[in-house]
């Protein structure tokens, strides 16, 4: 008598189950520390959840009131409820890209500096001051770029490159010293300790033998790190750029401090005032009353993580795509086993 197939699939199936649980049956400490992994899991997946959560039922009353036009509307007005994020978002991300053009560059000088131009003596104290500037509270930072940044923007930074580089449209307009520039330099300041932390972990980590196989072939140093050192760390300075980014996305007081906070009709001067989406959530918040005025800063922030969510996304596809282009690059260089 010939046995169903299923039957003998679910009989097979049934016996790896025992086998299974025999092996956990010896092992319980396994399948505790399984159990309690997945626990911390499914808590961290909660907490996002619950937040979202909360921001879209919150802000569901403007969502549905006004639509995208939240995104497009240029007042934020709970007098006449006219709400809208247009000038908030477009500071957002003037200010968050302005540090990233610069911290960028001057992050991986740092670093390449610190790891292979500066002496031995000096690379540990040197390290320890960028790093110790990413352990200063935001809110003094903000107190410098307000009390000192700003004033020296309005009485000669701001003048001056209006007279020399006033043909850009980045300069144009009347100095106010807060401003999306000082904003933007603020934020510069700020993610810069990230930007360089991470650029310079990554390079230390590069093989001996890259730098020694170029050096070898009579290379100089600038060729070795452009050859060896920087494609082997691309893709952890686009990490730690994302990062950076994301850090700025967010920040909330040192901003406040020094953008003006006065919506204005998005324009390419970065001496106008203007609004982030956490300096309008920090500024209304406390004054906001149950209804629409509420829920649109809700909105705001529910704005804000949608936005940094994205960024996230858009920095794991980077990365891996950076990932997989460097390792076809490397097999086709890769002569001897020294990459070269």
């Amino acid at each position: 008598m010939r046995v169903p197939i299923s039957t003998t699939a679910f009989s097979s199936e049934a016996q790896r189950l025992l086998r299974r649980l025999r092996v956990r049956a010896k092992r319980p400490g396994d399948f505790f520390f399984r159990v309690v992994v997945y626990v911390f899991v499914l808590i961290v997946l909660a907490l996002v959840a619950g937040v979202a959560w909360v921001l879209v039922s919150s802000s569901w009353s403007t969502i549905t009131a006004f639509g995208f036009s939240f995104l497009t509307n240029e007042a934020f007005d709970p007098i006449h409820d006219k709400f809208g994020v247009r000038p908030a978002i477009f500071g957002t991300l003037v200010t968050s890209a302005f540090a990233l053009l610069f911290a960028v560059p001057i992050g991986i000088g740092t670093a390449v500096f610190l790891t292979d131009f500066c002496p031995r003596r000096l690379r540990a104290p040197l390290g320890f001051l960028v790093d110790s500037i990413a352990a200063i509270p935001s809110v003094v930072i903000g107190l410098w770029g307000f009390l000192v940044l700003a004033p020296w923007l309005q009485t000669s930074g701001e003048p001056w490159l209006r007279q020399h580089l006033g043909f850009l449209p980045f300069f144009q307009g009347d100095p106010h010293g807060v401003g999306l520039l000082a904003a933007g330099m603020i934020l510069t300041v700020m993610i810069l300790p990230i930007v360089t932390a991470i650029t310079r972990e990554v390079m230390l980590v590069v093989p001996i033998a890259q730098r020694e196989a170029l050096l070898a072939l009579g290379a100089t140093r600038w060729e070795v790190i452009r050859h060896a050192v920087l494609p082997f760390a691309r893709v952890g300075i686009a990490g730690g750029a994302i990062l950076a980014l994301g850090r700025a996305l967010g920040e909330t007081i040192a901003v406040t401090l020094v953008i003006g906070n006065q919506a204005a009709a998005p324009t390419a001067s970065l001496f106008n005032t203007g609004y982030s989406l956490a300096s309008v959530i920090l500024n209304q918040f406390s004054e906001a009353t149950p209804g629409h005025f509420l829920s649109a800063v809700v909105e705001a922030g529910l704005l804000l993580l949608i936005l940094t969510l994205i960024t996230n996304v858009l920095a794991r596809v980077l990365v891996a795509r950076m990932g997989r282009v460097g390792g076809s690059r490397t097999e086709g260089r890769n002569v001897g086993g020294v990459i070269v």
